[in-house]
């Protein structure tokens, strides 16, 4: 049984990085508790698991589309460390800025025409993970950058 949970867990680790709290829900039904946390230990020793290399992973390939409350959020749901969600998930204003302006011009591209569009786009920002005071400044500047007849 042994060999079979560990070759289970070596395919699922062939297609991409997992958390260890993912990696043994996933194997939940293949084989006991402590036969699962033994192997996943087994896996952290020899450098195949890595919640560390997850994390990292996984605010590569979505950080651009997701603020950082969501990052954290999504990281704090698949069992990563607040530690090492504080140290990957991590983003200054400006970056964080950045990224949602990104996002905001390839969704909308066109500043609000009344508070029901302004509270749309707003609604979109914020479901993205950003902060009040980015998704404010982000369709605040997108005010003040466009010419008033533009309309």
């Amino acid at each position: 049984m042994q060999s079979t949970l560990r070759e289970r867990a070596l395919r699922l680790l062939a297609r991409r990085d997992y958390s260890r709290f993912e990696l043994t829900r996933k194997l939940a039904a293949h084989g006991t508790s402590d036969e699962i946390d033994a192997l996943a230990t087994q896996l952290e020793l020899s450098g195949l698991l890595s919640d560390a290399r997850f994390a990292e992973s996984f605010v590569a390939a979505r950080g651009a589309r997701l603020g950082g409350l969501k990052l954290r959020h999504e990281l704090k749901n698949r069992g990563v460390s607040r530690e090492l969600i504080d140290q990957h998930a991590a983003r200054d204003a400006d970056s964080e800025l950045q990224s949602a302006r990104a996002l905001w011009l390839r969704k909308f591209g066109t500043r609000p025409v009344d508070a029901r569009d302004y509270a749309k786009q707003a609604r979109f920002l914020a479901s993205r993970g950003f902060s009040a005071a980015i998704v404010s400044r982000v369709l605040k500047d997108s005010l003040e950058d466009s010419p008033e007849d533009a309309r």
